[in-house]
């Protein structure tokens, strides 16, 4: 119990060394006012593309490490989802960043669930208890589901599993393939904003709005909230 417990006071230094050591590094190399200035993002463009025909695996590599960190720092999923689209495409985008955010959020559970598990069901339980009986029928499937439609915070989303002992290997599975279909749309608004960067047209809503990179996955997004919607009055009645 006691080797148990200095474990776990090592362990949450560290993770919290770690997080220190990413928020210093967050805010002294990125000013985020450049992130909103058009003539800084088409600059840098230029740079990133470049730089990824150059070095596609290392920056993949470098890209999957950050987007860990990022998930395991409690980071939205979103400017993830855009970068990786603006960088390698919504193709390779969209499977590289559903990796790394399927990796990410995988380590988070793990030690959510060695560090923080009676806190995690103190708190959540009374919130979710109606979902036990749907996890114990099939875990992967509705965990899926819930990655797929949703509506819970994704940081709440990666430590909810606690509640129900989900094993890693089903977390995992379905933490890469239920959100698959909503971030492809996120990350393909990337490329279009790419797409648009590229052909020096003025970045506004409409250019955004009218590239074809951007308007079909909008379609597609609302294609999609139409299915959450009727997902949501089969499996999640009452």
């Amino acid at each position: 119990m006691k080797n148990s417990l200095n474990l776990k006071i090592i362990l949450g230094t560290a993770y919290l060394i770690v997080f220190s050591i990413g928020i210093y590094f967050l805010f002294s190399f990125i000013d985020l006012k450049d992130l909103t200035n058009y003539e800084f993002i088409r600059s840098n463009r230029e740079i990133i593309s470049k730089y990824q025909n150059e070095n596609f695996l290392f920056l993949t590599i470098i890209f999957i490490i950050i987007s860990i960190l990022w998930i395991l720092l409690l980071g939205f999923v979103l400017p993830l989802l855009i970068f990786s689209g603006f960088v390698f495409g919504k193709w390779w985008g969209t499977l590289i960043v559903v990796t790394s955010i399927a990796i990410g959020s995988t380590l988070l559970y793990m030690l959510a669930n060695f560090f923080f598990q009676d806190l995690i069901k103190r708190k959540l339980e009374p919130k979710f208890y109606n979902l036990k009986k749907l996890f114990i029928k099939n875990d992967i499937l509705y965990f899926m589901i819930i990655r797929f439609l949703g509506g819970v915070p994704f940081v709440i989303q990666n430590i909810l599993p606690v509640l129900f002992n989900m094993r890693v290997k089903n977390y995992f599975i379905a933490t890469l393939i239920g959100p698959m279909p909503t971030m492809f749309i996120s990350v393909a608004i990337g490329s279009g904003i790419d797409d648009v960067i590229e052909k020096n047209e003025k970045l506004s809503f409409l250019s955004v709005l009218s590239s074809p990179e951007i308007y079909i996955p909008i379609i597609a997004f609302i294609i999609i909230l139409l299915i959450v919607y009727v997902i949501k009055k089969l499996y999640f009645k009452h």
